[in-house]
């Protein structure tokens, strides 16, 4: 039995409007005192019927239209390895570490699966000896470039025969593009750009993300059908230790696109190499936020950055009051980042910021305001004026130069 309908029980409704405020879709209005819900809108969330002091409203159960498999049958843990002019991304790299997490809680294996053009296995091979048990190949001339149509039919072919218990993926624009379609073919959820990821002793995945701007941070579960999908932010989970020792399977998976019906052709690929500064894959990066006090003032970032040969990042706050470019945000809409070493310079260290630097190795955090929430999070805080402690870390950084 399932939740098929809503109904209003209309002797017991007294027409007070409560479940009409509650509603969060607009799906209830009172005409003639009486609650009439718009069946159409309606999205059967429940929260008319908790709402209810006269236990008016009523869930209508009955046979679910579509069968879904039960849980039980879908055991282990897959990840999508982004692949693209002929090598792996780190993000491919990055998604093998929470999964083989996962995967040891759950006491089960750890996939991967690699789609492309040419001879894939030895990308393979490198997912195995990064922690994966089994690779799957997808490999055929008509994936030389990524197209999210063709690669998510092959990809719902792959996990409808494999039934993995749990599917992660990069947020990235390859994810972003794939995943959301791989989902809604196989009729479950997907909670896209978590920074954190566990799962329960039930085999409930645990998927963390920003909410409500960032304010805070929901965890999500979906416990009712499988598998578990979700995409995770690149740079927010470390890319695993190399085991040149480590043996694994690797197993062709054969995809036949003739019945596939694909709307656009993808002409060309070409990778734009990248100028300036490069966030992502910097070791050292000094950011400064509004605490900098201005444009003209945000130099000493910079000058701190040229003698550590660190790139500059910025909060959300520096970046809107147009003291530096969106390139060099960090953060909930920025860039997320890993590095070394961060320096944050006037970050208050609001959530949105943290987010997007928390897993950087060490934390460096200047801030006259000793309350900041970035000394939560910081290895080494100093409390005081930036524009007196950054001046002097220059002259010892060169002394001892």
């Amino acid at each position: 039995m399932g939740i098929i309908g809503i109904r209003i029980i209309i002797e017991n409704c007294t027409g007070c409007g409560i479940c009409e405020s509650n509603c969060p879709f607009g799906a209830i209005e009172i005409q003639n005192d009486v609650a009439v819900i718009d069946e159409e809108t309606c999205t059967l969330c429940g929260a008319c019927v908790e709402s209810c002091p006269f236990e008016a409203i009523e869930m209508k159960k009955g046979e679910e239209t579509e069968i879904f498999p039960k849980k039980e049958e879908f055991k282990g843990v897959m990840t999508f390895a982004e692949f693209a002019h002929g090598e792996l991304s780190r993000v491919a790299l990055e998604m093998l570490s929470i999964g083989r997490e996962i995967a040891e809680k759950r006491g089960t294996t750890l996939s991967s699966v690699i789609i492309g053009n040419g001879n894939l296995t030895p990308h393979a091979e490198k997912l195995i000896k990064h922690g994966a048990d089994r690779v799957y190949i997808i490999e055929n001339s008509e994936f030389r470039y990524f197209n999210d149509e063709l690669f998510s039919e092959a990809l719902t072919s792959l996990i409808s025969e494999k039934s993995p218990e749990v599917f992660i993926g990069g947020a990235t624009s390859q994810g972003r593009a794939l995943l959301p379609r791989v989902a809604a073919s196989l009729r479950v959820g997907l909670t896209a750009d978590c920074t954190e990821l566990d799962i329960d002793e039930g085999g409930n995945l645990l998927q963390t993300r920003p909410a409500f701007g960032g304010n805070i941070m929901a965890t999500i579960l979906t416990p009712n059908h499988r598998p578990q999908i979700a995409t995770i932010r690149p740079r927010v989970m470390k890319v695993p230790s190399c085991d040149e020792n480590r043996k694994g399977t690797i197993e062709k998976f054969d995809f036949n696109s003739d019945s596939v019906k694909i709307a656009k052709t993808i002409r060309d690929s070409v990778k734009i190499k990248e100028e300036g500064i490069n966030l992502a894959d910097a070791e050292i990066i000094v950011s400064g936020g509004r605490g900098v006090g201005g444009k003209e003032k945000f130099k000493i970032i910079f000058d701190l950055a040229k003698e550590l040969n660190a790139a500059v990042g910025a909060s959300r706050a520096a970046v809107d009051a147009g003291w530096v470019s969106y390139p060099h945000q960090v953060g909930q809409t920025g860039t997320t980042v890993s590095p070394k070493l961060y320096i944050a310079c006037g970050i208050s260290g609001a959530i949105q910021h943290q987010v997007g630097m928390r897993s950087s190795d060490a934390i460096i955090a200047i801030n006259i305001d000793p309350g900041a929430p970035i000394f939560d999070i910081a290895t080494y805080g100093f409390v005081g004026d930036l524009h007196k402690i950054i001046p002097n870390l220059i002259s010892e950084i060169r002394r001892m130069k």
